[in-house]
């Protein structure tokens, strides 16, 4: 008699009458591992959102016990979840069914048997590859697992003295065994894709009580369990699938570098730093405070980036042959700024050099509402971080601003001091008075300037020209010409020069 011929017409049918008992102990794991990774998820909530892993699996399923093994087959499924980079949950679904013949180390009558398992398995899996952070997505994935589960299983077996086949006799069973059991594995899975991959594991479940050494049907005496537990062993290939929406998920945690997202951080920032400072046109005034970021070549502007027309005539400087000719009512210029119906032939008459010279004196006028003077290039002054030194680059920028002073008289101006966002307000607020202290004591000591005409003011971090906290364009002392209603602030509280200001 073949083994085959005792064992698919008593156990398949035994098989279809047990299944809605084997769903019944098998749902309860996949619920437990549901609950543990939306736990771990509520405590968790920075750890990025990623896909599931459903994965089919077949392969060899054999037994060491008593008695020695022959090949056996089985297959399965088994869902996952990363928990973070290196920990995940899984769920291990497998049926198959195992064979053993021969004489074991431990029992002499020569033994045949076909056992029929099922078994449901929750699995810690640690992924031994992310403890490396070299790379931003892992091509290979290598991790051990452990945990636990229950089986279903049941065993026939004949066993004879002697002879190349048994007596011809109905087999011995061992029917439907629950057992519990403990699992332990390892394995390797290569990545096909965002989406997929393949994996080669080994795993073994070793059960637990009397029942579970019941696997290969061996029990020396009643009652006496045979000194080699039975070990359930599964060597299979897996294919693997991603399962989410990949616009909004990541690819499963154990596959990425936990490091990734902080340098694509560091990434962007460096890519929006050199952003900020990019001079598109040329012009020397950067794109994030150019008002005319495509002003043409040659052209000459402002501080703000925009084209200047001294002369108001419509035509940019650049291009103006008389710059700063103002045309008169009722003259008009050609393209090149050149007047070409002049009010008064034969060039101009000392009385148009008058009218313009008296132009030019109003407009440099500080007491008319100080609009003219506003136009003026007033630099603005930036200082070392937490410093109110004047760096003997900006000098020459004072030395100027004292000569246009000296040249008109009557002329104040408001001297305003700022600082980054890197400190206290209370903190910021001295040191951006003693920046514009600073520099009206320079324009005093060493230019002569009275000090009734300057106007010291500070705001500390406020009215900040860029976003960036400790940027040194912040750090800085403006000008600006001086209306009727300005008037000087008091000192900040406890401020002091020198060390510990």
């Amino acid at each position: 008699m073949r083994k085959t011929d005792f064992f698919f017409p008593t156990v398949i049918p035994t098989i279809m009458t047990k299944k809605f008992t084997f769903t019944a102990v098998l749902l309860p794991l996949l619920c437990l591992g549901l609950h543990a990774q939306e736990s771990t998820k509520a405590t968790n909530s920075a750890t990025p959102k990623n896909m599931w892993e459903i994965g089919l699996h077949g392969g060899h399923l054999f037994v060491s016990g008593d008695v020695p093994y022959k090949p056996g087959f089985g297959g399965g499924f088994h869902i996952r979840k990363a928990t973070d980079y290196v920990f995940s949950l899984r769920a291990d679904f497998l049926g198959g069914v195992a064979h053993g013949e021969g004489v074991g180390p431990s029992y002499d009558p020569d033994r045949r048997f076909d056992n029929v398992w099922f078994s449901g398995t929750g699995l810690a899996v640690i992924s031994l590859s992310n403890l490396r952070w070299d790379k931003s997505v892992r091509k290979t994935n290598l991790f051990v697992m452990a945990g636990g589960g229950i089986n279903y299983f049941r065993t026939e077996y004949m066993e004879w003295d002697g002879g190349s086949e048994p007596e011809p006799r109905m087999p011995s069973i061992r029917d439907w065994q629950f057992s519990p059991h403990a699992a332990i594995g390892a394995g390797l899975s290569f990545r096909m894709g965002p989406k997929a991959n393949i994996g080669i594991e080994h795993s073994a479940m070793m059960g637990f009580g009397r029942r579970a050494d019941y696997v290969d049907g061996v029990e020396l005496e009643a009652g006496i369990r045979s000194p080699f537990r039975d070990i359930i062993h599964y060597t299979s290939l897996r294919l693997n699938f991603n399962i989410g929406n990949s616009s909004t998920l990541s690819e499963p945690l154990y596959w990425l570098n936990p490091l990734d997202m902080v340098l694509n951080d560091i990434s962007n920032i460096k890519s929006q730093q050199e952003a900020f400072l990019q001079d598109s046109d040329g012009d020397g005034v950067v794109d994030a405070l150019d008002e005319e970021p495509d002003t043409p070549v040659n052209a000459v502007v402002d501080t703000k980036g925009r084209v200047l027309d001294s002369d108001r005539d419509g035509i940019p400087d650049h291009v103006d042959k008389e710059p700063y000719y103002t045309p008169r009512q009722g003259e008009t210029v050609n393209s090149e700024g050149v007047v070409i119906n002049p009010v008064a032939a034969g060039g101009v008459t000392e009385s148009r050099v008058k009218e313009l010279i008296d132009q030019a004196l109003q407009s440099y006028n500080p007491s008319a509402s100080g609009a003219a003077v506003a136009e003026w290039f007033l630099p603005m002054l930036h200082f070392a971080n937490d410093s109110y030194t004047i760096k003997f680059s900006d000098y020459g920028n004072l030395a100027g601003i004292a000569r246009m002073m000296k040249s008109n008289p009557k002329l104040r101006l408001v001297v305003t001091g700022f600082t980054d966002q890197t400190s206290t307000e209370e903190h910021n607020l001295r040191l951006s008075y003693l920046r514009a202290k600073e520099v009206v004591d320079h324009l005093v000591n060493n230019h002569a300037i009275a000090r009734g005409r300057l106007i010291i003011q500070y705001k500390g971090m406020e009215d900040a020209l860029v976003p960036a906290a400790s940027s040194y364009l912040n750090r800085r002392v403006e000008f600006r010409s001086a209306q009727a209603d300005d008037v000087e602030m008091d000192p900040p509280a406890n401020v002091k020069t020198g060390d510990g200001y």
